[in-house]
């Protein structure tokens, strides 16, 4: 019987790519996002099965993990950062959302799966953070606040699930190309562009693939900590560019 794997922001960047990759290793995939267009036509190029999920919803939390079987892997990786302003200026509404998609979004689905995850006895919760979560940087106090307690959940449910079949990992990338700068710029390309310009960032493929490699690991071997950046970038805001 093959492996069941859920992929939370699967429709497109860092979640659709691990969600192609799982596939390909031979797991029964579920994704999950809000758009269900791209969610549908990546669904049935890999066959797997889509469900429109909100995590900052907790009805469709509800409904994207109601009748689902026994869980192998649960891939939080839905999230997103909006702004780029200093602490005095980032407006309530930023803050709310970053909370709400990368921090209590990944508690309320890895609640609604937690049962389903323990029932499969070899379980495995991987999320999706970021190099955010171990440091600061000027312009990004909500971002790295809520990625800082995504590293602080990862590291309790480790703790409260000891002695339990279900592994715990966190991946936490640095700069990716993927829609995500898109996202926090609020659709400016150009400024989007900026963020990558001059280097080589990693691809959403290169993190899927360090995804995949500690989700398919022997059961007995968990994979903590995955810190994974660019050639060109030391930290956050340490950067060569050309």
């Amino acid at each position: 019987m093959n492996k069941t794997a859920v992929v939370t922001g699967a429709s497109s960047g860092i979640g659709e790519a691990t969600a192609r990759r799982l596939a390909s290793e031979g797991f029964d995939v579920l994704i999950g996002a809000r758009r269900t267009d791209r969610l549908e036509k990546i669904a049935d190029q890999m066959g797997a099965t889509w469900k429109r999920l909100d995590v900052t919803d907790p009805s469709s939390v509800a409904a994207f993990a109601d009748g689902i079987g026994p869980v192998n892997l649960l891939v939080n990786n839905a999230g997103g950062a909006k702004g780029f302003a200093p602490f005095g200026e980032i407006p309530d509404d930023d803050w709310d959302w970053m909370y709400e998609a990368n921090v209590v979004g990944l508690a309320r689905v890895t609640r609604a799966f937690l049962p389903a995850i323990e029932r499969s006895g070899d379980g495995h919760i991987i999320n999706v953070g970021s190099i955010a979560g171990i440091e600061t940087y000027e312009g990004g106090a909500a971002y790295t606040a809520a990625k800082h307690a995504v590293t602080a959940i990862t590291e309790t449910l480790r703790l409260e699930l000891l002695g339990k079949p279900i592994r715990v990992t966190e991946v936490q990338p640095g700069l990716v190309e993927t829609e995500f700068s898109l996202v926090r710029f609020d659709g400016d390309a150009a400024r989007a562009a900026k963020v990558y310009e001059g280097m080589t960032p990693l691809t959403a493929e290169d993190v899927a693939d360090c995804i995949v490699w500690a989700a398919t690991r022997p059961s007995h071997v968990n994979i903590d900590t995955i810190v994974v950046k660019p050639r060109d970038q030391a930290r956050a805001t340490k950067v060569h560019r050309s």
